[in-house]
């Protein structure tokens, strides 16, 4: 089970060299019951992750975020783990993301994704470009 960011992960995306946009992977697994303590007693996980949603919708703007897909999750045809849904966001720059971590609103809501998810997996992605030279077939 991860649900916390790995600090240097964290650092390495704040040091990058590059203002490219990042999009981040974010494969989520529902709790049955939210976890109580976090402001969503009584929740299901799917329910306090909807809340953890509104909240992180009004604060994505703020850095640039831009939720540009979300689904739900099918089958695995490798490997066994189970998934309930995938989103992908956006963000200018990895520092944009950081920053967002780093942000007072941010930390305050953050409890309760923790309380909604058994498990999920957050995975930094950039766009490839074709070589030069190359159609990008």
């Amino acid at each position: 089970m991860t649900i916390e960011t790995k600090p240097d992960a964290v650092e390495r995306m704040a040091a990058a060299e590059t203002d490219d946009p990042v999009v981040m992977l974010d494969l989520l697994r529902y709790r049955v019951q939210a976890e109580d303590g976090h402001g969503v007693d009584g929740m299901t996980g799917q329910a306090a992750y909807r809340e953890y949603g509104k909240r992180i919708a009004e604060l994505n703007p703020r850095f640039g975020g831009e939720p540009i897909w979300m689904g739900r999750a099918g089958d695995l045809v490798i490997d066994d783990e189970e998934w309930d849904i995938v989103i992908l966001v956006r963000y200018p720059t990895r520092r944009h993301f950081v920053a967002m971590l780093a942000d007072p609103d941010d930390q305050a809501i953050a409890p309760i994704r923790f309380a909604a998810l058994a498990d999920s997996r957050l995975i930094e992605t950039t766009q490839l470009r074709p070589s030069p030279g190359r159609s990008g077939r």
